[in-house]
């Protein structure tokens, strides 16, 4: 969605609990310095574009080093998000990746939070090579 490379370690996940756990010591640490990887199931564009905005207005997002979005399955229109992607995570200036199969799809990668990873947007990658990586 966005060209480019970034190294970090992984943070994210479930984008519906992210946010479930915003302002809670259960709350991941902000993304700074790292590549967050967000997925859900089951939510509707409007509800992934509210939760984008609350992440971002809570500076979760400051300083990330690039995303990687995974499935988003019966999450409505493929058309629909990538707009609601671009609009909100577009301005950040990072790369981001969509289409990483990881997450609740079918086809599921598995991701080691915190581990290191390499995000490559021109090559459609994510490595990580701690955990065996996913492509």
């Amino acid at each position: 969605m966005r060209p480019g490379r970034a190294e970090g370690a992984l943070t994210g996940g479930t984008l519906s609990l992210l946010t479930t756990l915003l302002g809670t010591p259960y709350a991941p640490p902000p993304a700074t310095g790292r590549i967050a990887f967000l997925e859900d199931v089951t939510e509707a564009p409007y509800r992934i574009d509210r939760m984008l905005v609350q992440l971002l207005q809570a500076g979760w997002f400051d300083g990330v080093a690039g995303i990687a979005l995974g499935s988003w399955e019966r999450c409505g229109d493929p058309g629909e998000l990538d707009d609601v992607f671009t609009a909100r995570l577009g301005g950040l200036g990072v790369p981001v990746l969509a289409g990483v199969p990881a997450g609740h799809g079918a086809r599921q990668g598995t991701l080691e939070l915190g581990a290191p990873a390499v995000l490559d947007a021109d090559g459609l990658t994510l490595t990580a090579p701690a955990a065996g990586g996913a492509r």
